[in-house]
């Protein structure tokens, strides 16, 4: 039975889901542009800007048509340490010089988008990629409980600040630890209510720890300055508008423009090449992601998306906004709520620019308790447990991988981390007998045998020169079948072992098949399905 494709229905048919969608993600976007602005340094109204671009700009420049494009919180670490080295100790002159590397680093996502290089979400092997995004959520997590607890730190780098959690907790403001706390309580509790009551999924989570943590700040009068004492411990606490957020008078003061008489020193060369390798990465794996959410199962084309968030990027960043990504939350949201096309991502835009420059005083009455909150659910899901039990389950050599790019992105920076994760994953492709001289430039033979075209792999197929293969692959994409065999490789990787599946059900949905061969002798590293692949080698012996 044929199926339809709603990205030829006319979008008068669907405009209505898509704006239902669209304002129950900006609920959700809303408080979470300004806790991503403020955790980055950045005033709070950046955020809500990005957001704004990349719903109502954004939109019509790329093709993934379910993605909602806004400031992520994988980028809070690059932007803070942009904001905090470039500034010198001086957080307005960091902040225009970070939108400065934003800019430029657009200009390179534009550059990467015409050299066709949407392809990179397939270069970076994923246990790299997670271990970087878990030590994102383990340094925001770093930063924001102190927020949380109503606690100014003494510590700026990441384990400082992890080391000092005790101590904040010991100190803490009783009536902000209450508001964040309970925030938070709600947060993980979500789940477990929505999973029981149908009414509870249609209402985001944000949005219900803004209902509890607004009244608690007027309850506690947040918006004066004074004091008052706990009559357990009798310790007296001061308290006032500096825990709220706090917005420009009207829109216009929120533009602030980039200062680029620093772009060229060594320091914001290191934060262009990290905005736009990072923000890149993270936003065709987001963009991938959300293709295999959509029910109609379209597939995007990634250096369109990457062409539209550089755009994206370099106006917010002209503008004085954050760097924004294909966000996967907002975006698995979107499609939960029944969003259609990508007039979604341009409501979900226009409600938050309504919103701002109709209701700012709603604004300034979030406490940044709640917002921290958010966050540190946020990180607590990157940098969760269970991510590092997930990497063991692929291979023991993945989890390697993964904590030491982990270890390094806390101890030093993202791109240190990265890196030494890519090496670490090359040391150990060679430990396995990959030879070092097919490390980039597979050796692979094709040949067509009745119609079906056959790609013999010899010596290793890994991720360094995956793009190799799929170049190959590229030449035959009229074939009807296809056979990669690896009877030759003596090692098959977990990245090319994953790519090669989402290629295969990609081409299953166009009537076409993908048959990988030749794995007989090879055994796996671990149970997983898309665990590596090694030959085990006949011994003299054996062969006598």
């Amino acid at each position: 039975m044929p199926t339809s494709s709603i990205s030829s229905t006319p979008v008068s048919s669907t405009w209505k889901d898509d704006l239902v969608s669209g304002f129950l993600v900006f609920l959700i976007a809303l408080p979470l542009c300004l806790g991503i602005a403020m955790a980055s340094g950045f005033p709070p109204i950046a955020g809500v800007l990005t957001a704004v671009v990349g719903g109502m700009v954004a939109t019509w420049l790329g093709s993934a048509p379910l993605t909602i494009k806004g400031p992520a919180a994988g980028l809070i670490v690059i932007a803070l340490g942009a904001v905090q080295e470039l500034g010198a100790g001086d957080n307005a002159v960091g902040y225009r010089r970070a939108l400065a590397c934003i800019v430029v680093a657009a200009v390179t996502q534009i550059a990467f988008a015409l050299a066709r290089a949407g392809k990179l979400g397939d270069f970076f092997p994923s246990s790299v990629v997670h271990g970087m995004l878990a030590a994102i959520g383990i340094i925001i997590c770093s930063k924001q409980i102190h927020t949380l607890l109503g606690v100014t730190p003494a510590a700026k780098a990441p384990v400082g600040l992890l080391l000092e959690i005790p101590r904040s907790v010991a100190r803490l403001n009783p009536e902000i630890a209450a508001i964040g706390v309970l925030s938070l309580l709600l947060l993980f509790g979500y789940p477990l209510v929505a999973g029981k009551a149908r009414w509870a999924q249609k209402i985001p989570a944000p949005l219900l720890v803004l209902a509890i943590s607004v009244p608690l700040a007027h309850a506690f009068d947040l918006e004066h300055e004074h004091t008052y004492t706990l009559a357990a411990t009798h310790t007296t606490y001061a308290i006032g508008p500096s825990f709220l957020v706090n917005l420009p008078g009207n829109l216009l003061q929120a533009f602030v423009f980039p200062d680029f008489s620093h772009v060229g020193t060594p320091a914001s060369i290191k934060y262009i090449i990290m905005f736009s390798l990072v923000g890149s990465i993270e936003s065709l794996l987001s963009a991938k992601a959300v293709d295999s959410l959509d029910p109609e199962k379209r597939r995007s084309d990634l250096d369109k998306d990457l062409l539209a968030t550089g755009a994206g990027n370099l106006i917010a960043g002209l503008l004085g906004g954050l760097p924004m990504i294909s966000e996967i939350v907002r975006s698995s949201a979107n499609i939960g709520y029944g969003a259609k096309s990508r007039l979604s991502n341009f409501f979900h835009g226009a409600f938050l620019l309504l919103f701002v420059a109709f209701a700012p005083g709603l604004i300034h009455r979030i406490p940044l308790a709640a917002l921290a909150a958010m966050l540190t659910f946020t990180g607590v899901r990157l940098g969760s447990p269970k991510e590092f039990v997930k990497t063991l389950r692929i291979g023991k050599e993945q989890l390697v991988i993964f904590a030491t790019t982990a270890a390094l992105c806390i101890a030093a920076d993202l791109l240190v981390g990265v890196a030494a994760g890519i090496l670490v994953k090359m040391l150990i492709h060679l430990i396995n007998g990959a030879p070092l001289r097919i490390l980039f430039r597979p050796e692979v033979e094709e040949r067509v045998e009745g119609g079906r075209v056959v790609l013999r792999v010899k010596h290793a197929a890994v991720f360094s020169n995956y793009l190799g293969i799929r170049r190959r692959l590229a030449k035959y994409a009229d074939a009807s079948s296809i056979e990669i065999n690896f009877a030759d490789a003596r090692l098959v990787d977990h990245t090319t072992m994953s790519n090669l599946h989402e290629l295969e059900s990609a081409m299953a949905r166009q009537g076409r098949t993908l048959t990988l061969a030749g794995l007989g002798d090879h055994f796996q590293m671990s149970s997983h399905p898309l665990s590596a692949r090694k030959r085990v080698l006949a011994s003299p012996v054996a062969g006598r």
